[in-house]
């Protein structure tokens, strides 16, 4: 039973002398707590999300709420599957001999982590480079991003993320129930061999990817819109554009809070092959804090609206008395006066073949 390659018993190998312990009733309280509220915030922005996706039929808009809710419906499958065996855990008193003897519920459990883990960051990525390409190249934009072409990206997304967590399944590798007994992951410690340390550090790399190139386009995208607005002379609707970076640049920090202190501790492990100086309570920490990534995504939608943001724009320049920011720079909703005016940007040539329509007839 101690021995972690004995067959049917791969995962037990950590259940041997761990010093690792959590109060059970408390334990089993915050996780109902985080899978109820992860449940109720993510359902919550997939109706606010649905119901702008049949407001707006303009290919920008439209693209990027499908993505928005395909990394919601995502991180809502993550609180139900991985919070419902987490759950049970607790309440089996993390008897895993008993309810795990062909650790098929340990294999699923791993599974389930590494996929709800790392499609959120690889979803967030995406949105971030069809935002870069739309504000961009708005006119490749409006013509091949479909949302046939959308649909196709949310599928490789998803079977790339089930490949990574099928990975050690296909080579033979069991996940391993990690020292606090209350989650399986890859093999965290006595890490020796190279195949152990190349899937935490894969992990790892593609997280830290995922948030870097989000990062990039978010960065590229926020200083055309800035350039687009000072070169304009009129005064367009941006709002669209300036609502969806408000967003994406939400989603990465609230990311990059959550997810780094496991990302770098799992690279940590995989360098010092398992010699980490990371103790069970520090691995749990971090795990915890990736989990509130999931509960925070939806709020991103469900407040930075440009509603919601109009409203405390209304209520905060009536506290101080003085106006910080243009109101119609959120009243103005026109997608496509913003795709003619990047374009213009673009090709200075064009503009002499473009006429924009009077503000007062593209407004919502």
């Amino acid at each position: 039973m101690n021995s972690s390659k004995s067959p049917g018993l791969a995962g037990f190998g950590v259940l041997k002398n761990t010093t690792c312990h959590t109060e059970k009733k408390i334990s089993v309280f915050f996780s109902i707590i985080f899978m109820t509220v992860g449940i109720l915030s993510n359902s919550l922005a997939i109706v606010i999300l649905m119901k702008a996706y049949q407001r707006f039929r303009q290919k920008s808009k439209a693209s990027f709420l499908l993505l928005a809710s395909g990394l919601v419906v995502t991180d809502l499958f993550g609180h139900l599957i991985n919070g419902a065996i987490a759950v049970f855990v607790y309440a089996s008193d993390k008897d895993w001999i008993r309810f795990n003897q062909s650790n098929i519920l340990c294999s699923v459990f791993g599974i389930c982590m590494v996929f709800f883990g790392l499609c959120p960051l690889f979803l967030g990525s995406v949105m971030a480079v069809e935002r870069c390409i739309g504000v961009t190249k708005p006119i490749f934009h409006s013509t091949k991003m479909t949302s046939n072409h959308v649909k196709m990206m949310l599928t490789m997304v998803c079977l790339f993320a089930v490949l990574i967590a099928l990975l050690p399944i296909l080579r033979f590798r069991a996940y391993q129930i990690q020292a606090s007994r209350t989650w399986c992951f890859y093999k965290t410690e006595h890490v020796e061999d190279w195949e152990d340390r190349f899937y935490l550090l894969l992990f790892s790399c593609l997280g830290f990817l995922a948030l870097a190139i989000s990062f990039l386009c978010n960065a590229v995208t926020g200083i055309t819109l800035l350039r687009v607005k000072f070169k304009s002379q009129q005064r367009q609707g941006r709002s669209h554009h300036f609502e969806m970076i408000i967003q994406l640049l939400a989603i990465m920090c609230v990311s990059c809070i959550c997810w780094s202190p496991f990302l770098v501790t799992m690279a940590r492990i995989g360098i010092n092959e398992g010699r980490s100086k990371d103790t069970c309570e520090t691995i749990l920490f971090a795990l915890r804090m990736a989990t509130w990534n999931q509960i925070l995504d939806p709020w991103v939608y469900i407040l930075l609206r440009k509603a919601v943001l109009r409203n405390l724009y209304k209520i905060t320049s009536g506290c101080c008395g003085m106006h910080v920011i243009n109101l119609h720079m959120w009243e103005l909703s026109s997608i496509k006066n913003s795709l003619k005016v990047a374009a213009i940007s673009e090709s200075p040539g064009s503009s002499k073949q473009i006429n924009l329509q009077p503000l007062s007839s593209m407004g919502q």
